[in-house]
């Protein structure tokens, strides 16, 4: 049985990403900060295990670290994620809100695969998946929205180092672009469904190998420039 993590499981992609491994008989494990506010995510079927964790929190990411001791996992798929402001200007962005974006963005991420290395080495599929942007092209990049863009930008730079350090260890890296998704922070006004995005994501996480680890794919299968 393919055993999947999931974080910032309790809505938008996070939640559909549940709701379809465990359709196709997967063992999820699913973390949000408010385990018991859940509802949705609790009501879904299958082989789920809802787990407290604050990806910005050094001490829950290592009490999820206890709690998983031993555990073989084969996807660990970072998925929690801010928008931030959306200012065009640099000068009127709060720095306390730079700081939340590139916490959650940026630093959550290396802080969660750190922790789970160990079952990822344990698990048989050994894939480390990121949830990024394509905003965090630079090369694509049209202003505004500057912590959001920045901050992908970073975790991008950092999955794509460790994907060669990991390799070694038989662990591929996938770094992957949703989509513009119909969420609470997409917007109604987003053309992709959080199905339509999972559905291609999964795709793209079925097909992560040794061979493409570390590379930047949105989720219909092209290539996004660095």
């Amino acid at each position: 049985m393919t055993t999947v993590l999931v974080t910032g499981a309790n809505r938008g992609i996070g939640l559909e990403f549940v709701k379809q491994y465990a359709a196709d008989g997967a063992e999820v494990i699913a973390c949000c900060r408010e385990p018991d506010a859940a509802k949705e995510l609790k009501a879904v079927k299958g082989n789920v295990r809802v787990v407290a964790l604050d990806v910005t929190a050094p001490a829950s990411v290592e009490a999820l670290q206890r709690t998983l001791d031993g555990v073989a996992i084969d996807i660990v798929i970072n998925n929690a994620g801010v928008g931030g402001p959306r200012e065009r200007t640099t000068g009127i962005i709060p720095f306390e809100a730079w700081l939340k974006v590139f916490a959650v963005n940026s630093v959550a991420p290396v802080l969660v695969a750190s922790a789970l290395r160990d079952n990822l080495l344990k698990g048989t599929q050994k894939k480390l998946v990121t949830i990024t942007s394509q905003l965090g092209s630079v090369a694509n990049h049209g202003g505004g929205a500057y912590p959001y863009h920045a901050s992908k930008a970073a975790v991008n730079s950092f999955m794509r180092g460790l994907s060669k350090e990991w390799a070694r260890d038989g662990i591929a890296v996938g770094i992957f672009h949703p989509g513009w998704v119909k969420t609470d922070m997409g917007g109604q006004s987003a053309p992709v469904t959080p199905e339509q995005s999972v559905r291609g994501l999964r795709a793209r996480i079925a097909e992560l190998s040794l061979a493409n680890t570390g590379s930047f794919w949105d989720f219909q299968g092209k290539e996004i420039a660095w």
